[in-house]
């Protein structure tokens, strides 16, 4: 992979954006080394959490400018990059394991979008995180127009869509689009020890809890609700369930007796 470094910490892959001189813009490659990186951890099952962090100035400045330009006039080049992009997101938002993103500079229109698809956003005080499609007659194309309504609400989703404007770290937490603000230059610590903390959590109940989640979103309440009774009780039949319970109801006895 010549744009994406994958490196492993233990039960952690630590995933990173490497285009600096680039911001970090989405191209055709580095969407293939996302692609690349997302096999690997789908197929080492030591991996318990992924840290999603960047190199360079920013996290990610959105799509390459100079690739769009050559493909947008082409509708079939275009659907074909379009078609790769979402494909390599859906990869990313469905990975079996938490995501963890780290966001310092900025997350941009496609960077914005990439955050999004990620489980948990830790962001540098300094950051700054926007969708300026609008401002040039542009739209988002990488899911923000139904991701973006689902995690902060349709009225704010428009706000920022339709102004084309920016958060800071401050407002972006207070609107739920992140889910931490850390002092500036201590993001990738800061991302990699909130990963390092998934990764010591029993990786059944975290995949499962994941999909609940994310699956509820497509459904009623009341057919979530059925997914969620029939796939907690086979989670509970599971050897890490057990031992779960009877680590419990020991350190219950061990209070009672203390």
């Amino acid at each position: 992979m010549s744009t994406v470094r994958l490196e492993r910490d233990g039960a952690l892959a630590h995933v990173i954006l490497d285009r600096p001189g680039q911001l970090n813009a989405i191209s055709p490659e580095l969407l293939g080394d996302l692609d690349g990186a997302c096999a690997t951890i789908e197929g080492d099952a030591g991996v318990r959490a992924v840290a999603l962090t960047a190199a360079g100035r920013a996290f990610c400045a959105g799509a390459d400018l100079a690739v769009v330009q050559e493909l947008a006039p082409d509708p079939e080049r275009w659907r074909g990059f379009m078609d790769l992009w979402h494909r390599v997101f859906d990869r990313i938002e469905r990975l079996p394991v938490p995501v963890v993103a780290g966001v310092h500079g900025v997350a941009l229109a496609g960077g914005l979008e990439l955050t999004m698809v990620c489980d948990l956003v830790v962001v540098d005080a300094e950051a700054r995180l926007g969708d300026q499609h609008t401002n040039f007659a542009l739209l988002a194309g990488g899911g923000g127009s139904q991701r973006l309504p689902r995690l902060i609400g349709a009225r704010r989703a428009k706000e920022l869509m339709l102004l084309g404007g920016w958060l800071d770290a401050q407002q972006a937490l207070a609107w739920g689009l992140v889910n931490r603000v850390v002092p500036a230059g201590t993001v990738v610590e800061a991302t990699l020890a909130l990963a390092r903390e998934l990764a010591d959590k029993s990786m059944e109940a975290s995949r499962t809890a994941k999909f609940l989640i994310d699956r509820g979103l497509d459904l009623d309440l009341r057919t979530g609700l059925e997914l969620e009774k029939r796939v907690v009780a086979e989670h509970m039949q599971g050897e890490e369930a057990q031992a779960g319970l009877r680590a419990f109801a020991e350190r219950k006895r061990a209070k009672d007796r203390g």
